[in-house]
C-alpha cells in the first residue's frame, strides 16, 4: 500500500506553500458554503468526474483565505487506501501537520470515503468524540447509502449535497459564452447547446470536440471504472458483464420502458437479479429511473418505468441523423431537469416529463415537428391548465380548449427553467 505520510504531503501542498485551485463557479457550491458553519458533517455525492474533488479543494482555498491556519485544513483521498482506518488517518494527519486536531478548529476533507469498509461506524465514533473541534466534509462517487442501512448510524449527523453534471448555464460560464439577452445570442446558444450535449456535462470535456476522446473518457473514466472497479468493491456482483450489458442497452437507446421480467429472461438472469442490478446502476449515478405518473405513490410504483443513462454512447450526440439528434435532445432535457416522472396511458398517449407538483406540470420534448396530442390528453385527464413543449427553436403560445401550451426553445428553457428542477 502507498505510504500514508507521503500521500498526506502530496494531498496537502498548502501546508508548505500558498495554494490556489482553478475553479469556475458551480451552483452547488453556494449551497455547500451555506452549510459549512452548521454543526453537521457534510457530504458531496455524485457520478465520477463531475467535479466533487474540485469543490472540496475550493472549500480548502476559501477556509485558508478566511484566516484558517493552513495546517488546520487536511484533505485525503481513499481511492488508493481502502484498508486505512479513519482513526489511523487522523493520527497521521496530526503527526505530519505537527498540530493536534483538538487545537482550535480543524477542517478534514475525506474524498472517496465509500471505499473504506465500515466507514459509517468509524466516522460516527470520530464525530461524537471530535465534533466540537473537527468539521468533516466527505465525498463519494457512489451513493453513500449504496449498502443497505449504511447511513442509519449517521442519522441527524450528516447533511448531503448532490453534485450533478454541469447545467447548461454552468457550461456557458465555463466556456465564457455570453447569453443575455437571449434573442440577441440565439444562433450562438443553439450551437452551444449541441456542443454541450457532446460533453454530457463533464467539466473535463468542456473544450473537447473529438468524438474519440469523448468515447475514451466516457468508457474508461466513467463506465468501466464504475462497473469493474467501484461496484465490485462494494457489492457482491456475480457477473459484471451482465451488468454492463444492461447499461449498454440503455446507452444506445435512452428512455426505454423496461419490462423487467422480459429483459431478465433475455439476459438469462432472474427478475430479482435484474432489479438489483438496475438499483446498483442508479446508486452509482449511472442511471435515472422515471416513474409513470399517478396521483398515488403506491399506484406509481406498480407501473412500468423508463430508464435514462447519465451518459450516452458518443455516437448519439455526435450523430448527424434525425434519430440520434432526437434521442440526444430528449435525453438532454430529461437529465438537465432531473426528471422523476413521465406519463403513458393505455391508449399510448405519452408525455416525456411530468413534474409531480400540485398541480402536475407536463412537459413534452420535441426536436422536430411540435405535436401536442399527448400533452392535451394528460392535461384533460388531470385537470391541468398549463403545459410546456421544449422545442429545437420554435417559440410560441398555443391556447387549445381553454388550456395553454408554452412552446419554448431548449436553449432558453434550460437557461432559466420555468419549472421546478428535480432533486435527485
Amino acid at each position: 500500500m502507498p505510504n500514508v505520510e507521503n500521500a498526506l504531503r502530496d494531498f496537502n501542498p498548502w501546508w508548505k506553500a500558498p495554494f490556489h485551485v482553478e475553479y469556475k463557479e458551480r451552483e452547488v457550491y453556494a449551497e455547500l458554503r451555506k452549510s459549512l458553519p452548521m454543526r453537521f458533517m457534510l457530504s458531496l455525492t455524485g457520478l465520477r468526474r463531475v467535479g466533487k474533488t474540485t469543490l472540496l479543494l475550493k472549500a480548502v482555498e476559501d477556509a485558508i483565505g478566511a484566516g484558517t491556519d493552513p495546517r488546520a485544513v487536511a484533505y485525503f483521498s481513499f481511492d488508493e487506501f481502502p484498508a486505512l482506518e479513519l482513526s489511523a488517518l487522523l493520527q497521521a494527519i496530526e503527526e505530519v501537520a505537527g498540530r493536534s486536531l483538538s487545537e482550535g478548529r480543524t477542517l478534514v476533507l475525506l474524498d472517496e470515503i465509500q471505499k473504506v469498509a465500515g466507514w459509517e461506524a468509524q466516522l460516527k465514533v470520530l464525530y461524537d468524540r471530535l465534533g466540537k473541534h473537527v468539521k468533516f466534509l466527505i465525498s463519494g462517487s457512489e451513493s453513500l447509502s449504496i449498502r443497505r442501512g449504511s447511513l442509519e448510524s449517521l442519522a441527524g449527523r450528516l447533511l448531503e449535497h448532490r453534485v450533478h453534471p454541469l447545467t447548461f448555464r454552468e457550461y456557458l460560464r465555463f466556456r465564457g459564452i455570453p447569453h443575455e439577452p437571449v434573442p440577441l445570442y440565439r444562433p450562438e446558444l443553439r450551437r452551444a447547446l449541441q456542443a454541450f450535449a457532446q460533453t454530457m456535462g463533464f467539466p473535463e470535456l468542456v473544450d473537447v470536440k473529438d468524438r474519440g476522446v469523448v468515447r475514451s473518457f466516457v468508457r474508461g473514466s466513467i463506465v468501466e471504472r464504475v462497473l469493474y472497479r467501484d461496484l465490485p468493491g462494494l457489492l457482491r456482483i456475480r457477473d459484471v458483464s451482465v451488468l454492463e450489458s444492461v447499461l449498454n442497452i440503455l446507452l444506445d437507446e435512452p428512455g426505454q420502458i423496461l419490462e423487467v421480467s422480459h429483459l431478465a429472461g433475455e439476459l438469462g438472469i432472474s427478475r430479482n437479479t435484474l432489479s438489483a442490478y438496475l438499483t446498483y446502476l442508479q446508486k452509482s449515478f449511472l442511471l435515472r429511473k422515471l416513474y409513470n405518473f399517478a396521483p398515488g405513490r403506491r399506484k406509481q410504483e406498480r407501473r412500468l418505468k423508463k430508464f435514462y443513462p447519465t451518459v450516452l454512447s458518443p455516437d448519439l450526440p455526435f450523430g448527424a441523423d434525425a434519430l440520434s439528434r432526437a434521442r440526444t435532445f430528449e435525453w438532454l432535457v430529461v437529465t438537465q431537469l432531473r426528471a422523476e416522472c413521465f406519463w403513458r396511458d393505455p391508449y399510448k398517449n405519452e408525455v416525456d416529463i411530468v413534474i409531480p407538483s400540485k398541480p402536475p406540470i407536463p412537459i413534452e420534448v420535441k426536436s422536430g415537428k411540435v405535436e401536442v396530442g399527448g400533452l392535451l390528453a394528460f392535461m384533460e385527464k388531470h385537470g391541468v391548465r398549463k403545459g410546456y413543449v421544449v422545442s429545437d427553436d420554435l417559440e410560441e403560445t398555443r391556447r387549445i380548449r381553454g388550456r395553454t401550451i408554452e412552446v419554448i426553445p431548449a436553449y432558453k428553457f434550460l437557461l432559466d427553467p420555468p419549472v421546478p428542477i428535480g432533486g435527485s
